[in-house]
Order: structure tokens, then sequence, then C-alpha cells
């Protein structure tokens, strides 16, 4: 079997520096001196820019054989100047979703997004996909939409399709920054004051931490494999929001919703960002999609120290690696989906950059 070769020097690099796998080693041999922090930290675009030789070595001559910007351009593929956020909870969505409303000013195109929802369904019956397809077709264009929902073909419809994009974070760092978040004073004031008869959660729940939540087995962080949550949504995982509305997305961490997670990705999203790698994923939206991100790296390094703190949670206490490990081993196709994102994001930060640099 081959693959592709950029993809695979990328996988590495990012596979060497995964924490799941030093755990591992650590495990089978607990004297084994462990890398220093700067190399589990290093980025592959900045290696691969600087001309870092560890990088450059990898790429080889074979660099520009599989990175075809027009090929991991998707934004060509859009019937209407329309760009579709189906955000992710809990991936920096609040900052970008403050980025594109500065940006709205900047570039003259309108900002959308949904009104805040006392129940938000992210799995819709089919008819309330055509009916949400039919509302934000009809915005004027050009326009942003933003919505916590699951990815929506368009063209199923008949309907014009938009420039679909979204963000991802590592799955486990997410899934922790969920469980606190749910349990922030300042979220249930927040939804006190837009619901008033929202009832307020047990004082137990409310108090529980996740690494005793892990290790005492508790059914809210236990994760298991196949098990479908249904009602408002799961938001144990992000791969969801790209596998679509099937009732095949629903079973958790599985290869079926992987692969169709990862097919949508590849064949409908012009850009998937990369919380950890945020430079990056601007630069790759400001190239792929001028039309609206144009500015956008000027916008978030003169505003930065405000927008990091947008939705900061500072009630969420640090979680031990060894607790972060035991959710990995229940994570494995959500942990290659966001791997799998990376890579695509960096292939795409190459294809333009690396054509640049030989083009000069």
């Amino acid at each position: 079997m081959m693959r592709d070769s950029v993809e695979r020097v990328i996988s590495w690099l990012y596979y060497a520096r995964n924490g799941y796998k030093d755990a591992i080693e650590q495990e089978e041999d607990p004297n084994k001196a462990l890398l220093p922090a700067s190399w589990n930290k290093k980025d592959f675009s900045p290696c691969a820019r600087s001309g870092g030789t560890k990088c450059q070595s990898l790429l080889g001559i074979t660099r520009m054989q599989s990175l075809n910007v027009y090929d991991l351009n998707n934004t060509r593929k859009a019937k209407m100047e329309l760009v579709f956020f189906n955000r992710v909870p809990k991936v920096g969505s609040q900052t970008f979703m403050e980025l594109l409303r500065r940006l709205s000013e900047r570039n003259n195109f309108q900002f959308n997004r949904d009104a805040v929802q006392k129940v938000e369904t992210i799995r819709l019956a089919e008819d309330q996909q055509q009916e949400m397809a039919e509302v934000i077709s009809d915005l004027p264009v050009p326009s942003v939409f933003i919505k916590h929902v699951c990815y929506t073909n368009f063209s199923k419809f008949n309907l014009p399709t938009p420039i679909y994009i979204n963000v991802v974070r590592d799955p486990v760092e997410r899934v922790i920054s969920w469980f606190y978040y749910v349990r922030a004073p300042w979220y249930f004031v927040e939804r006190k004051a837009a619901f008033p008869d929202l009832p307020l959660p047990h004082p137990g729940w409310l108090k529980k931490d996740f690494e005793t939540c892990v290790l005492s087995g508790d059914q809210e962080c236990t994760y298991t494999q196949g098990v479908s949550v249904e009602g408002i949504g799961d938001h144990r995982r992000q791969s969801l929001f790209f596998c679509g509305h099937a009732y095949e997305c629903t079973p958790f961490n599985t290869v079926g919703a992987l692969e169709r997670a990862k097919r949508a990705v590849e064949t409908q999203y012009a850009v998937v960002g990369v919380l950890e790698d945020l430079n990056t994923t601007l630069a790759v939206f400001e190239k792929y999609i001028p039309r609206f991100f144009q500015g956008v790296r000027e916008i978030y390094d003169t505003s930065a120290e405000y927008l990091t703190k947008i939705n900061k949670n500072n009630f969420k206490p640090p979680v031990s690696e060894k607790v972060k490990d035991i959710v990995r081993r229940n994570f494995t196709n959500e942990i290659e989906f966001y791997q799998f994102c990376r890579q695509r994001l960096h292939k795409q930060y190459l294809a333009v950059h690396l054509a640049q640099k030989h083009l000069t």
C-alpha cells in the first residue's frame, strides 16, 4: 500500500510527538528518557517554512508532487458567495466568530449568526435541514452564516453550495473544556437570563470534577465505543459536525462515522482550521478564501490580547496527563480525525507557500 508522500511526512512528525505514544513507550520502558518539551511542541509549517533540516530532509525533492493548490481549494466548488461556519463548540469558535464580525466591516459582507436557543439541536430531520438551507440560501450575498449544526448538503435540496468552513481542536482537550464550560457559573447566569424558566442543575453535578469522573467510571466520562447519545446532540466528539445528520454518524468513535467525516472535509470544506495551529490556520483562511478573510492576520495581531480571552473559562482546573491518556484510549478515531484535519491544513499551507518559493 502507498500513501500520499506529504501526508505521510506530516503524519509521522505529529505521530512522533503524540502524548499517547509517549505514554505507551514509558509504560513499556520506565527508564526511557523523554525528549525535551520543545521537541513535542514543534509545529510542521514553521519547520518547513524556516528550512529546518529535519522537515526539509523528510520532504525531499518530491515535496511539490502532491501539493496542488487547485486540488486542495474547495472554495472553487461554491455556487454562492456565502460562508457557512457550522461551528464546533469549544474549539475557539467564539474567537473566530468575532474575527468574522470585524472582517465583515472591513471586507463589506453581511454577518449572520443563529439566535441563542434554549435547546440547541445539532442533528436535524431532513425537513429541518431543508428549511435551514433555504433560509441561508435566501440571505443577501456576500454573507457569512454561523450556527452549531452538523454538516448539511445543500445540493441535496437543489440549492447552491456555500463555502463550508470550520475549526477543530485536540479532541481530549476539547472534551475537558466542554465538561467545565457547562459547569461554569457565568454559563448558567447567561442561560438563566435568556431563559428564566430554565431549571438549575443539581449542585452535585456542578461540583463534579473531570479526573474523578474518569477514574470513578462515571457514565458521563466513560466514552464507550459505538454508543449513541441522542436528544440535543452528542458533544463528546467533533467529527459529528462533519459526518452529517445520518443515524450512521451517531455511534461514538466508529470507523464509519470517521470515514464520512473525513470525506466531507476532503471534498466539501474550503478550510478546516486547527486551534493549536492558529497562525497556520489564519494564513490558510486568508489565502484560500480572500474575499472574506483578507486582513484576518492583521486584525488578530492588533487585538490578540482581547481575542484570546473570549469565552475563557478561569474555573477549569488542570487535568493530569495520566487521566488524559485514559481518555485518549477511547478517542482513537476522534484523534485520527483531528490529525487528518491537521495534515490537510498543513498541506494547504505548504501548497501555497512552497509554490510561491518555487516560482521565485
